[in-house]
């Protein structure tokens, strides 16, 4: 909002009024702002929530410190969600459309982790919200996401055409829009790839490309959102390592909405997308100040109110900034997680049918509880966790020159 009140002061050549123009300032502000609130606001939303005696329930796994936990604060995704939601509606063009489907995003899993929530915390079910309700929750927002990237004239591509003047002798930039679904992959030097192109049909029979991107839309958001649930598992380990997510996909999103900078990477450039920017920015700063009282020992839990909105919000950005085949590296942690559960439970219905005896692969999962039940604290393992998160960071970033 605050964005177009100085556009109109600029326009009134207001002294300082047009550096709201700056992505970067913008961007900058909207973090700062994030994460003083959380900062500030988190410590009251804590107090209301001992209050109203919202604690959190732990059921006896045999973990070390794990029962200490009963009765700290939960559903502290309240103060992840509030403190990107302000900064957002504050500094960034609201009615960019990339903006609205983060903000459809953030408000969508917001609800249903908060229902989930509420459910295990007062109607004392700790199944939550049923499995199958969430799935289908997930299951529309990655339809909804998936059909106005496919419909929505606004969401294109663009080819920069780099030629130099022959008047002036100054290079100037020629920009074609293409309304495609082409994305990137990384490590190849073509690395661009049309969804709508992936089966060579004939073009009446396109809607077969259609539905298979809609497909993997709906896989990347129910799968990444489940893996950042199931990382929940130790104080400080899915704020830590969304943030580390969060800020890869801030620096895409800069680098994907500027030409001259898409241009000189020979990357795809997506217009408008810079917006994106100011949001990944704001997750960043939200996500640090949540971890000031979520660090071990945490004074309050995300819960699934959190962990559900990061793991969509971390999904649909990829998706945006068309670099979710990078998912699995820089949120490789999401990702193995979800995997070692999927391995765990496999391995252990086939032993049990084959042998009689279920066996397991690790001594318990998610891979957290692995290194929890040999024996290694619960603070290290979440620092080593983050260290690596920030290294499949880094190794994201590289890609844009490796190829």
């Amino acid at each position: 909002m605050l964005y177009y009140l100085f556009t109109y002061l600029d326009k009134l050549n207001v002294p300082g009024a047009g550096l709201f123009n700056f992505l970067t300032f913008r961007a900058g502000l909207s973090m700062i702002t994030a994460l003083l609130i959380a900062f500030i606001f988190g410590k009251k939303i804590i107090t209301f929530i001992q209050k109203k005696q919202i604690g959190e329930t732990v059921r006896d796994l045999g973990l070390e410190g794990q029962m200490q936990k009963a009765g700290t604060p939960t559903m502290g995704g309240l103060i992840i969600i509030f403190s990107i939601l302000v900064p957002v509606l504050l500094f960034a063009k609201i009615f960019n459309i990339y903006i609205i489907l983060m903000l459809l995003t953030t408000l969508w899993l917001g609800t249903l982790g908060f229902l989930d929530d509420y459910i295990k915390v007062f109607k004392k079910n700790k199944g939550g919200v049923k499995g199958k309700f969430k799935i289908v929750a997930q299951f529309s927002l990655g339809l909804i996401i998936a059909l106005v990237i496919v419909f929505n004239q606004k969401i294109k591509i663009s080819e920069v055409e780099k030629t130099i003047n022959p008047e002036t002798q100054n290079i100037e930039y020629v920009q074609h829009d293409a309304k495609t679904l082409e994305t990137t992959i990384p490590f190849f030097k073509n690395n661009q790839i049309d969804y709508g192109k992936i089966i060579p049909v004939k073009e009446k029979y396109n809607w077969i490309n259609t539905l298979l991107y809609i497909g993997i839309v709906i896989l990347i958001i129910v799968f990444v959102s489940n893996g950042v649930n199931l990382t929940d598992g130790l104080d400080g380990l899915a704020a830590g390592t969304s943030s580390a997510s969060a800020g890869v996909l801030a620096i895409f999103a800069y680098i994907s909405g500027n030409f001259i900078l898409a241009d000189y990477l020979s990357i795809m450039y997506i217009p408008n997308i810079g917006e994106i920017f100011v949001f990944a920015s704001t997750l960043v700063g939200a996500t640090i100040g949540f971890l000031w009282y979520n660090a071990y020992p945490a004074k309050i839990f995300m819960g699934d109110t959190g962990s559900l909105t990061l793991g969509g919000i971390v999904a649909v950005l990829a998706i945006l900034v068309r670099k979710e085949w990078l998912l699995p590296i820089f949120g490789g942690i999401f990702f193995i997680e979800n995997i070692s559960v999927m391995m765990q439970v496999s391995y252990f219905k086939y032993t049990k049918k084959r042998f009689g005896e279920g066996k397991r692969i690790f001594l318990m999962s998610p891979l957290h509880h692995h290194y929890q039940k040999k024996g290694i604290h619960e603070a290290k393992i979440v620092t080593r966790f983050i260290i690596i998160a920030i290294f499949l960071a880094v190794i994201s970033l590289i890609t844009l020159k490796v190829r």
